[in-house]
């Protein structure tokens, strides 16, 4: 018998939507193009959000939840795509937030990254850090990182994440994947473990620790492309949430973790399009050079925005200059733009004709 929330899945599909919201009291909502809009169909009852939601969870899951309150689990639905669903307890009962991961993991060029993260993902050896704010995209870049190095070069890959979202088949490549919590205690374990592996490629899906954070280091030392994942806007924002991890007495070993073994960071958010029927993403993109070590040794952080500007030859690129360029290109708004930007004083929003009117008009 097939499950009354397939319909609500399959319609995330068919409308290319990122999230669906179920909450008691109201229909269920699709998040499309940044938008939440609810499905047609009269408000959801308690009684009905339980037969709903239950209704894909084993008995074992149920009382996960009912003891936790909060319960996370991927749910695979053939044909059309995996989906994180987020059970919760609020106010008015139990409710849903369900991610919609596409079956098909897109391509770098699908998603107009830029060029040069190909040349950077190519290394042999490195932390490579890729960052980005909750809900902009980061998953899906990293997937389609991962999906770039499978189907070009003979690598070992090994995956470490909480949960697995994307599916990687074996290419070129050999994929390993390990979920936290079913293959694995925790992400220091996993990756002590993976070490030993005969990986070429580490992808972290979270790095927040400090034992974690000397582990993946150590790994790029030791000559293997390790990836992680942070909550965060910009490069300089991501070191610093590194170095804030760490006790005052492993600050400076911290230091020199970063500067012998960072190659890149990566940092993205989604901007609106135009045309408002998608995002397209901004990118910063902070490469290592000697300099940049010797700020990372001294702690000196102001230093990586003048270090990105003048690397912009070798390829670097700053969050703002990025999105000048997608304004001067028409791919985005000034005020999209501005709301995205690390200085908003670059990006002056220009005042309506009817505005400079009724100002002029009030100081006659």
């Amino acid at each position: 018998m097939t499950a009354k929330i397939h319909s609500y899945f399959k319609a995330m599909a068919k409308q290319r939507a990122s999230d669906l919201h179920i909450t008691v009291g109201y229909p269920p909502h699709l998040r499309v193009f940044g938008k939440l809009t609810p499905l047609a169909g009269s408000p959801l009852t308690s009684k009905s959000v339980q037969t709903l939601l239950f209704e894909i969870l084993t008995p074992e899951q149920k009382a996960q939840l009912e003891k936790k309150r909060d319960f996370e689990m991927i749910y695979n639905l053939k044909n059309v795509g995996r989906f994180r669903c987020n059970f919760l307890f609020q106010q008015r009962g139990v409710g849903a937030v369900v991610r919609y991961i596409p079956a098909k993991i897109p391509s770098l060029d699908d998603l107009k990254l830029p060029e040069i993260i190909k040349k950077i993902i190519s290394s042999d050896r490195g932390l490579v850090l890729v960052t980005s704010p909750p809900g902009n995209g980061k998953s899906t870049t990293i997937a389609a990182i991962i999906n770039y190095i499978n189907t070009n070069f003979e690598k070992h890959i090994i995956t470490i994440e909480k949960p697995l979202e994307f599916i990687h088949t074996n290419q070129k490549s050999l994929c390993t994947q390990r979920e936290i919590g079913v293959h694995a205690k925790n992400y220091a374990e996993a990756l002590y473990g993976a070490s030993r592996e005969d990986p070429d490629v580490i992808l972290l899906g979270d790095m927040q620790d400090p034992e974690t954070l000397l582990l993946a280091a150590n790994c790029a030392e030791q000559g293997m492309l390790v990836f992680g994942s942070i909550h965060t806007p910009s490069a300089t924002s991501t070191v610093e949430r590194i170095f804030n991890a760490f006790p005052q007495a492993q600050l400076n070993q911290a230091r020199t973790m970063m500067a012998e073994s960072l190659k890149a960071v990566i940092s993205q958010q989604l901007v609106p399009t135009r045309d408002g029927k998608g995002f397209c993403p901004a990118v910063e993109i902070l490469m290592t050079s000697q300099a940049l070590a010797s700020s990372l040794r001294e702690g000196n952080l102001n230093q990586v925005g003048a270090l990105i500007q003048t690397g912009r030859s070798q390829g670097m690129q700053g969050m703002d200059n990025h999105l000048k360029k997608l304004i001067e290109e028409e791919v985005i708004t000034i005020e999209a733009a501005r709301a995205k930007a690390l200085d908003k004083t670059l990006f002056v929003i220009p005042k309506k004709d009817d505005e400079d009117d009724e100002f002029e008009s009030e100081n006659v």
